[in-house]
């Protein structure tokens, strides 16, 4: 089987298992779970718990503990971009190659979606202890979650991007950036893979490593994609941090020497990845694959 091929089986079954988690469309609030759902079925690489399941499997993980923590960091991730797609944000139209949430459902449900995921996120992890109510790394991965999406990860580095814009950043603060808004999500999946696979400290601090160069590299190349693909292809508005007035790592460096950093950190990630007494080599193609991805 070729590497899309297994991509796309994984894909399937990472879809199956965000249906199995979905909030029924029920009660007088149904509205906003029909808009939590249509956000989070929007499609997507769904590679963040890709690389949850693949760094569970990578330390010997083989049991269901994973899936409430798959299905929840989709959620966490899907409603950073709803909220990322708000006109008080980027005001984009598209997302995943259809309408954003609040361009169908209205700003005010918009906001209530995202709300929504985020807390059913966390409600959804926590179903991890009906598979296995003594296992103690589900408090440390949940611990993990927690604090990679907010103040300190992902949501710290949303505010400084919000408040840099129209600003000129220098390359310290851009990587701040980076490694907070994108780096921190995919950290926690590579981190509570092999948390709950029961993987040692100094192994996960390993992934964390890896993951930071695996969320630097991707977001340099979503920079490059913003300037060098279409809309047909990237499946969203291109030119879309020159509309922001953003500062990104192409405005900063040029084109070629993004590419050039591209290859250079990708192949450091892969490098300590493969330094790892354990081997996963779909992880590691699958890492290769998403730094140099088209969309």
């Amino acid at each position: 089987m070729s590497f899309n091929e297994t991509l796309n089986r994984k894909a399937r079954e990472i879809e199956e298992i965000l249906r199995e988690y979905l909030p029924e469309e029920t009660g007088f609030q149904k509205t906003v779970i029909e808009a939590m759902n249509y956000s989070l079925l929007a499609g997507g690489k769904r590679l963040r718990p890709m690389l949850m399941k693949e760094c569970y499997t990578l330390f010997g993980g083989n049991g269901n503990v994973i899936k409430p923590f798959m299905a929840a960091m989709e959620m966490i991730h899907t409603y950073s971009l709803v909220h990322d797609d708000l006109p008080a944000m980027d005001n984009d139209e598209y997302r995943r190659g259809r309408k954003t949430t609040h361009v169908v459902y209205g700003e005010a449900m918009g906001i209530l979606a995202g709300d929504g995921l985020l807390n059913y996120a966390f409600e959804t992890a926590c179903k991890a202890f009906d598979e296995d109510l003594t296992n103690p790394a589900i408090p440390k991965a949940l611990r993990l979650l927690a604090g990679k999406a907010g103040i300190c990860g992902m949501i710290g580095g949303q505010t400084v991007d919000v408040q840099s814009e129209g600003q000129p950043l220098s390359r310290e603060k851009l990587d701040f950036i980076y490694r907070l808004k994108t780096g921190a999500l995919i950290e926690a999946s590579m981190m509570i893979g092999a948390v709950l696979a029961g993987a040692s400290e100094q192994e996960v601090q390993v992934m964390e490593k890896v993951a930071a160069d695996v969320g630097l590299a991707f977001q340099i190349q979503d920079d490059i994609l913003d300037v060098t693909s279409t809309v047909e292809v990237l499946g969203k508005p291109i030119h879309s941090d020159e509309k922001n007035h953003k500062t990104t790592y192409v405005t900063l460096e040029g084109l070629e020497k993004a590419r050039k950093d591209v290859e250079e950190i990708s192949g450091r990630a892969l490098e300590t990845l493969r330094g790892l007494p354990k081997r996963n080599e779909f992880l590691e193609e699958l890492v290769n694959w998403l730094i140099y991805r088209e969309k």
